[in-house]
């Protein structure tokens, strides 16, 4: 009774290599507007040798989706609770923690606007922190008290490429101490 012999490995990739190698052209090399070679090393001068190259392709611009939905939703206060006293005159960073809860990416189309209350000092546009959807980002102002005693609550929101107000508005909300 024969055995049967089973296939050898090394003939199965020696001729994989050849059928790939026939798919690639044959190693002839066509201009293509959209291909650009780059040469790796420089070869030695004596004798023919094969310079490697890489194929550069063009980059895609992801087109943005007009059918996602814009969401911004505020998590917490990071520093400045609410009825926090400061000084008049006093420099405040605010930082709030808010999540892209939306379908869309925040770009640098994005923007924070003030809505309502004074602007205690900050530029009333700002751009919104570049995200994901899904992700978690910390968003920083720096506000200046004024120098009358009182409550001042500053109030801010989203805006998306088209001027569109969206999510939840965050706000700081001080006490401005007497003298």
């Amino acid at each position: 009774m024969k055995k049967k012999r089973k296939p050898d490995l090394f003939l199965f990739f020696v001729l994989l290599a050849i059928l790939l190698y026939s798919l690639a052209g044959c190693g002839q090399k066509e201009e293509s507007p959209a291909t650009q070679e780059v040469a790796l090393f420089k070869p030695p001068e004596a004798g023919p040798t094969l310079t490697p190259t890489i194929q550069l392709y063009p980059t895609l611009t992801p087109t943005p989706r007009e059918d996602c939905i814009n969401r911004l939703r505020f998590e917490k206060d990071i520093s400045i609770p609410d009825g926090t006293r400061v000084e008049p005159g006093q420099s405040i960073v605010k930082r709030w923690l808010v999540t892209n809860a939306g379908t869309c990416n925040w770009n640098e189309n994005y923007t924070v606007k003030l809505v309502s209350g004074p602007d205690l000092g900050a530029p009333r546009s700002q751009n919104l922190y570049p995200a994901r959807n899904g992700q978690q980002v910390i968003l920083q102002m720096t506000f200046t008290a004024p120098d009358e005693a009182g409550q001042y609550i500053s109030t801010w929101q989203a805006l998306d490429p088209q001027g569109n107000r969206f999510g939840d508005p965050f706000f700081i909300d001080i006490l401005v101490q007497e003298d």
